[in-house]
């Protein structure tokens, strides 16, 4: 038999036979490979030459290789488990020198029957193994319950129960653990206190009289989400996530688990006319155990003073010491009517409840109402110009008169509110400033650290300079202070996609999948994940069942790219016209839709037509550029000297 490491182990038994399965991953290597691919191969080099001495030690056989991946055998558990740790423990000694390689290994290991065929193994052990390898960490170790059964007590190494696990392709849940690495448990009090201090606060219960009321209580846990956002060593889950537990029972461990945070904090409102009665109670997650608690019996007038305190006692139940600055922003009590504030509330709740034309109508009435009751209402001041913004992304005329105004609100806002992140993002959307967007948008993160919304923002500035690793960095902080939020992975796998950086869409599509499983989420996130390997039949499968009353501006432009990419011209371009003829699509704006134009016309070689149109949209000062910096399809167009002249009329050359 073929010996792949150049180490003598002996006979290998043919057929069926027990043995233990080894996955390996490095972390990391298909971005790494897209960006500097000579660092990638002296990271597989590096893995190399820490798995060859070690294998022989513990009767290891490496089967195969599978990209930067390894499948390898043992002939027990115990060889297995031993050998992971002393890979791991070389590969961290390794990555303590700066200069090396990154070389972060992900290992999975399952028990189990295996039938040999030719070189290969298979079997399910072997499909076991290698849906194990995602769960681990990077640097960590995942086992089934098979192995930690044969395992325990044999070895010197401590185990954490991760618990029931469904593996994709796998029938059942598999008992999931991982081993405790030494070097890690150096590290633990400091990654125990960062974990604490993720924080996610639930849907606060409305025990009001009046259901109407109901609006109040989701509102107070916004505002508190955004008090408690200020604080700098507190990283807060956004309102996207933590509202999708608001009728959806589930124990504070589980919730902690599915958002990864430490703490929770959640509690009750009781509205009757002016006065108020808040319970809030701050849990650790591990132990379920209240770290803090606290009852409020107080005048409407008083609701400002009550978030203030409850972020002080938050801050010093998580061991965080507030600067000067931080308690300056939280002291903020604004002196506003507190008709004004519901009214403002009301609207708030409408802005966030969906993207559609009624809501942001409403919830505009209800911010020009909020400014009516008080005029120096700086959030309404902000909320009225987002609900103006959003519908002229589709539905009222984009006209300057409706700009004007817009600027107005947003000026009028930052007057009565300087330290308001969100009109910071507002200011950084509306002007035409790239150097301004980017101050507007520091400005914003500085206040809220916490701000998911404004990370997205930024990966999108980043994508318009062509800055594609900062821009990816900025969807992953997102995603992590908005794990549940779909809109924001939804974006997360485009990009990816149009970047072919298939693997790490195809991740996402199917964490999309569980999240929202044969939704049409799920269906534009599998249609990106087959146009990233070039799979455009499928691509437009996928697009074909997202259905036709869950429009979305892609699901009309994607199938056009696909075509003109497959070389089907004329559907293409017979799909263009019609798109074109149309009616515009709600929720995109001008800028959007102008670039997708232009992609179409790229990608069918019609270069002139683009760029005719390009240089129509920047004179009209609508024009975006994010997904013409990614679109692999377009590499020659971007070459075009054109481009860049484009690009420095915009000022993002």
């Amino acid at each position: 038999m073929l010996n792949l490491t150049g180490v003598d182990y002996g006979p290998v038994a043919v057929g069926r036979r027990l043995a233990a399965i080894m996955f390996t991953d490095l972390e990391g290597y298909t971005a790494l490979a897209q960006a500097d691919e000579a660092a990638a191969l002296r990271s597989i080099d590096a893995q190399e030459k820490l798995i060859r001495p070690l294998l022989g030690a513990h009767r290891g056989r490496k089967i195969k290789s599978i990209g930067d991946g390894l499948l390898i055998e043992f002939p027990n558990a115990r060889d297995a488990i031993e050998y992971a740790v002393d890979l791991q423990r070389a590969a961290y000694e390794f990555q303590s020198h700066r200069d090396g390689p990154r070389l972060r290994i992900r290992v999975g290991i399952h028990l189990g029957d295996v039938e040999q065929r030719g070189q290969d193994i298979l079997g399910d052990a072997v499909n076991i193994a290698s849906r194990l390898e995602p769960l681990a960490d990077a640097g960590g170790i995942c086992l089934s319950v098979q192995v930690y059964d044969q395992v325990r007590n044999k070895v010197p190494f401590q185990f954490q129960k991760l618990g029931p696990k469904n593996l994709k392709g796998i029938q059942g849940s598999i008992e999931v653990y991982r081993v405790v690495l030494p070097w890690s448990m150096e590290d633990s009090p400091r990654q125990s206190e960062a974990q604490m201090r993720r924080l996610a606060v639930l849907p606060f219960v409305n025990f009001s009289p009046d259901p109407a009321d109901a609006f109040f209580a989701d509102g107070l846990t916004e505002e508190l989400i955004a008090t408690l956002s200020q604080l700098q060593e507190i990283r807060v889950i956004a309102r996207t996530s933590v509202f999708q537990y608001k009728s959806t029972p589930k124990p504070v461990s589980v919730i902690g688990k599915e958002l990864s945070v430490g703490s929770v904090l959640e509690g009750s409102v009781r509205k009757a006319r002016d006065q108020v009665r808040i319970t809030v109670q701050l849990i650790d997650v591990d132990s379920e155990e209240h770290r803090w608690a606290a009852t409020y019996d107080r005048d409407m007038d008083d609701v400002f003073a009550i978030q203030s305190e409850v972020c002080r006692q938050v801050a010093d139940a998580l061991k965080v010491k507030l600067g000067p600055v931080e308690l300056n922003r939280i002291e903020e009590r604004p002196a506003v009517n507190p008709e004004s504030y519901l009214a403002y509330l009301k609207g708030r709740a409408l802005l966030l409840s969906s993207w559609a034309e009624e809501p942001f109508r409403q919830a505009k009435e209800q911010f020009d109402r909020a400014i009516a009751l008080d005029p120096t209402n700086a959030r309404a001041f902000a909320g009225a110009a987002r609900a103006r913004r959003n519908l002229a992304r589709g539905w009222d005329p984009d006209t300057q008169e409706t700009r004007a105004t817009i600027q107005a609100f947003t000026d009028r806002a930052l007057e009565l509110g300087p330290n308001l992140a969100e009109v910071h993002l507002l200011r950084s959307g509306i002007t035409s400033d790239w150097s301004e967007s980017e101050r507007e948008l520091k400005i914003a993160l500085s206040i809220d650290p916490s701000f998911a919304e404004a990370h997205w923002y930024y990966a999108s500035f980043f994508a318009a300079h062509g800055l594609i690793e900062e821009m990816l960095r900025e969807y992953g902080l997102a995603e992590q202070l908005d794990p549940l939020s779909i809109l924001i992975q939804i974006q997360h796998v485009a990009v990816l996609s149009q970047l072919r950086r298939s693997e790490e869409a195809r991740k996402l599509a199917d964490n999309i999948g569980r999240l929202a499983p044969d939704s049409p989420n799920h269906h534009t996130a599998l249609a990106w994940s087959a146009y990233a390997v070039g799979d455009y039949p499928r691509s437009l499968d996928e697009w074909a069942k997202v259905g036709p009353n869950d429009h979305r501006p892609w699901q009309s432009w994607v199938p056009i790219w696909s075509y003109a990419l497959m070389g089907e011209r004329e559907k293409a371009r017979g799909m263009l016209e019609r798109v074109r003829r149309g009616k515009r699509d709600p929720g995109v704006e001008w800028s959007d839709a102008a670039e997708f134009t232009v992609m179409a016309y790229a990608l069918l070689g019609e270069y002139d037509e683009a760029f005719r149109i390009m240089n129509e949209a920047v004179e009209r000062g609508d024009l975006s550029v994010d997904q013409l910096r990614c679109e692999m399809g377009l590499e020659s167009f971007r070459k075009d000297p054109r481009f860049q002249t484009v690009l420095k009329r915009m000022s993002l050359a």
